[in-house]
């Protein structure tokens, strides 16, 4: 299947699965224990129904919004996701220059395979740099101080992962990072023939954003990642959220909040925004899906916090029943990883001119003009 013939989000995922490795497919696509919340995240969205408005003029529909100090041209943006030279050589590049292209933000992982700066280079649009608490406080400040001098827009501090959550699926095909071509999954490789000539022709890949801190290691890629898993910190509290926020001293979002008496206290320690998340499914399975969130969380907070529903999406009705809800925006992970997969910065184009032509109909059908024109009464909870 060519990438222009993709019509929607299931397609890219099919044609990723198609070329790449079983262990890195299933990397993206995988949750933990029985992926219960994973798969209720794009479930729950069926929920709820949209009430439309007719007789109005919709000749011209306008996505445009404003987000952490921000205007820009859609109502989501692209969430942090790790290692992203797993699926496609073009790395990090590929996903920050499309997001550039559709005037969105790009949110780079402290676990990227590109550094912030780098980044910064190759991409003049809006961008976020992910962060964590590590045990190290000074590689966090060093962080800090480097998405300071790149210029990124705002900081995203993840909170759910006290831990690594139980990802069963990557046990089974024999997943590793960085990848092996061991006994285990020597066949699946075999079988994605493209993927594995990038991979030897392209064949760097290190966490680079912490890469010079272990050169004295000599250890190699391996060394790099238990580095980071060494790093994470599972004595963190709000008091550590709240350094945080006053050495950036911009907007932060806190990625990983579901409760409205967490959304409070991040309001409280000097967050702009939070992520409504459960990190895709990945981490607590059973936690409530980030939609069904939103309306206790801005109950709780009114209009002191932007709140971004970041999980499930994966249709452009998706993110309007969002924002009806009483998001500000939404963001992706897995449309876009499927896109980057299936076909490196256009494949990533494709995933967000899917979503973006499908808001924009969708939009019109509701008799929405502008993102402003879509309210709670546009949403019916069938719950």
């Amino acid at each position: 299947m060519k990438l222009s013939a993709c019509r929607n989000i299931e397609d890219l995922r099919k044609k990723a699965m198609s070329r790449l490795p079983s262990p890195m497919y299933h990397y993206i696509a995988g949750g933990a224990d029985d992926e219960v919340s994973m798969q209720r995240n794009t479930d729950a969205f069926d929920d709820y129904q949209l009430m439309p408005n007719y007789l109005v003029d919709v000749g011209k529909i306008d996505t445009r919004t404003s987000l952490f100090g921000k205007q820009i041209d859609l109502p989501f943006f692209l969430s942090p996701t790790g290692m992203s030279r797993l699926f496609h050589h073009g790395k990090e590049h590929a996903v920050a220059r499309a997001a550039e292209k559709f005037g969105t933000y790009y949110s780079l992982s402290t676990m990227a395979t590109t550094t912030l700066e780098e980044i910064a280079e190759s991409s003049g649009g809006p961008k976020i740099f992910q962060i964590y608490i590590l045990k190290d406080r000074s590689l966090t400040t060093e962080f800090v101080e480097r998405a300071k001098a790149a210029r990124y827009d705002a900081l995203c501090l993840t909170v759910d992962t006290a831990m690594a959550g139980n990802r069963e699926r990557d046990l089974m095909t024999g997943m590793t990072i960085p990848p092996s071509f061991g006994l285990n999954s020597l066949m699946s490789f075999a079988s994605s023939p493209s993927w594995v000539m990038n991979f030897m022709l392209h064949p760097k890949f290190n966490v680079e954003n912490v890469a010079h801190r272990v050169d004295a290691l000599k250890a190699g890629s391996m060394g790099l990642v238990q580095y980071v898993n060494e790093q994470f910190d599972r004595t963190v509290t709000w008091d550590d959220a709240a350094w945080l926020a006053k050495q950036w001293d911009g907007p932060l979002i806190l990625k990983g909040l579901q409760s409205p008496t967490d959304a409070q206290r991040a309001r409280d320690i000097g967050a702009s925004a939070i992520m409504i998340s459960n990190h895709g499914g990945r981490q607590l399975d059973g936690a409530p899906a980030p939609i069904d969130c939103v309306k206790s969380i801005r109950d709780a907070v009114g209009d002191s916090l932007e709140l971004v529903v970041d999980g499930g999406v994966r249709r452009g009705t998706h993110v309007i029943k969002a924002l009806a809800a009483g998001a500000n925006a939404c963001s992706i992970g897995r449309p876009y990883l499927y896109g980057l997969a299936a076909g490196g910065q256009p494949g990533v184009e494709q995933a967000l001119n899917i979503l973006k032509t499908e808001i924009e109909r969708n939009m019109a059908l509701l008799g929405c003009r502008q993102i402003a024109d879509i309210r709670s009464d546009h949403l019916v909870d069938m719950g």
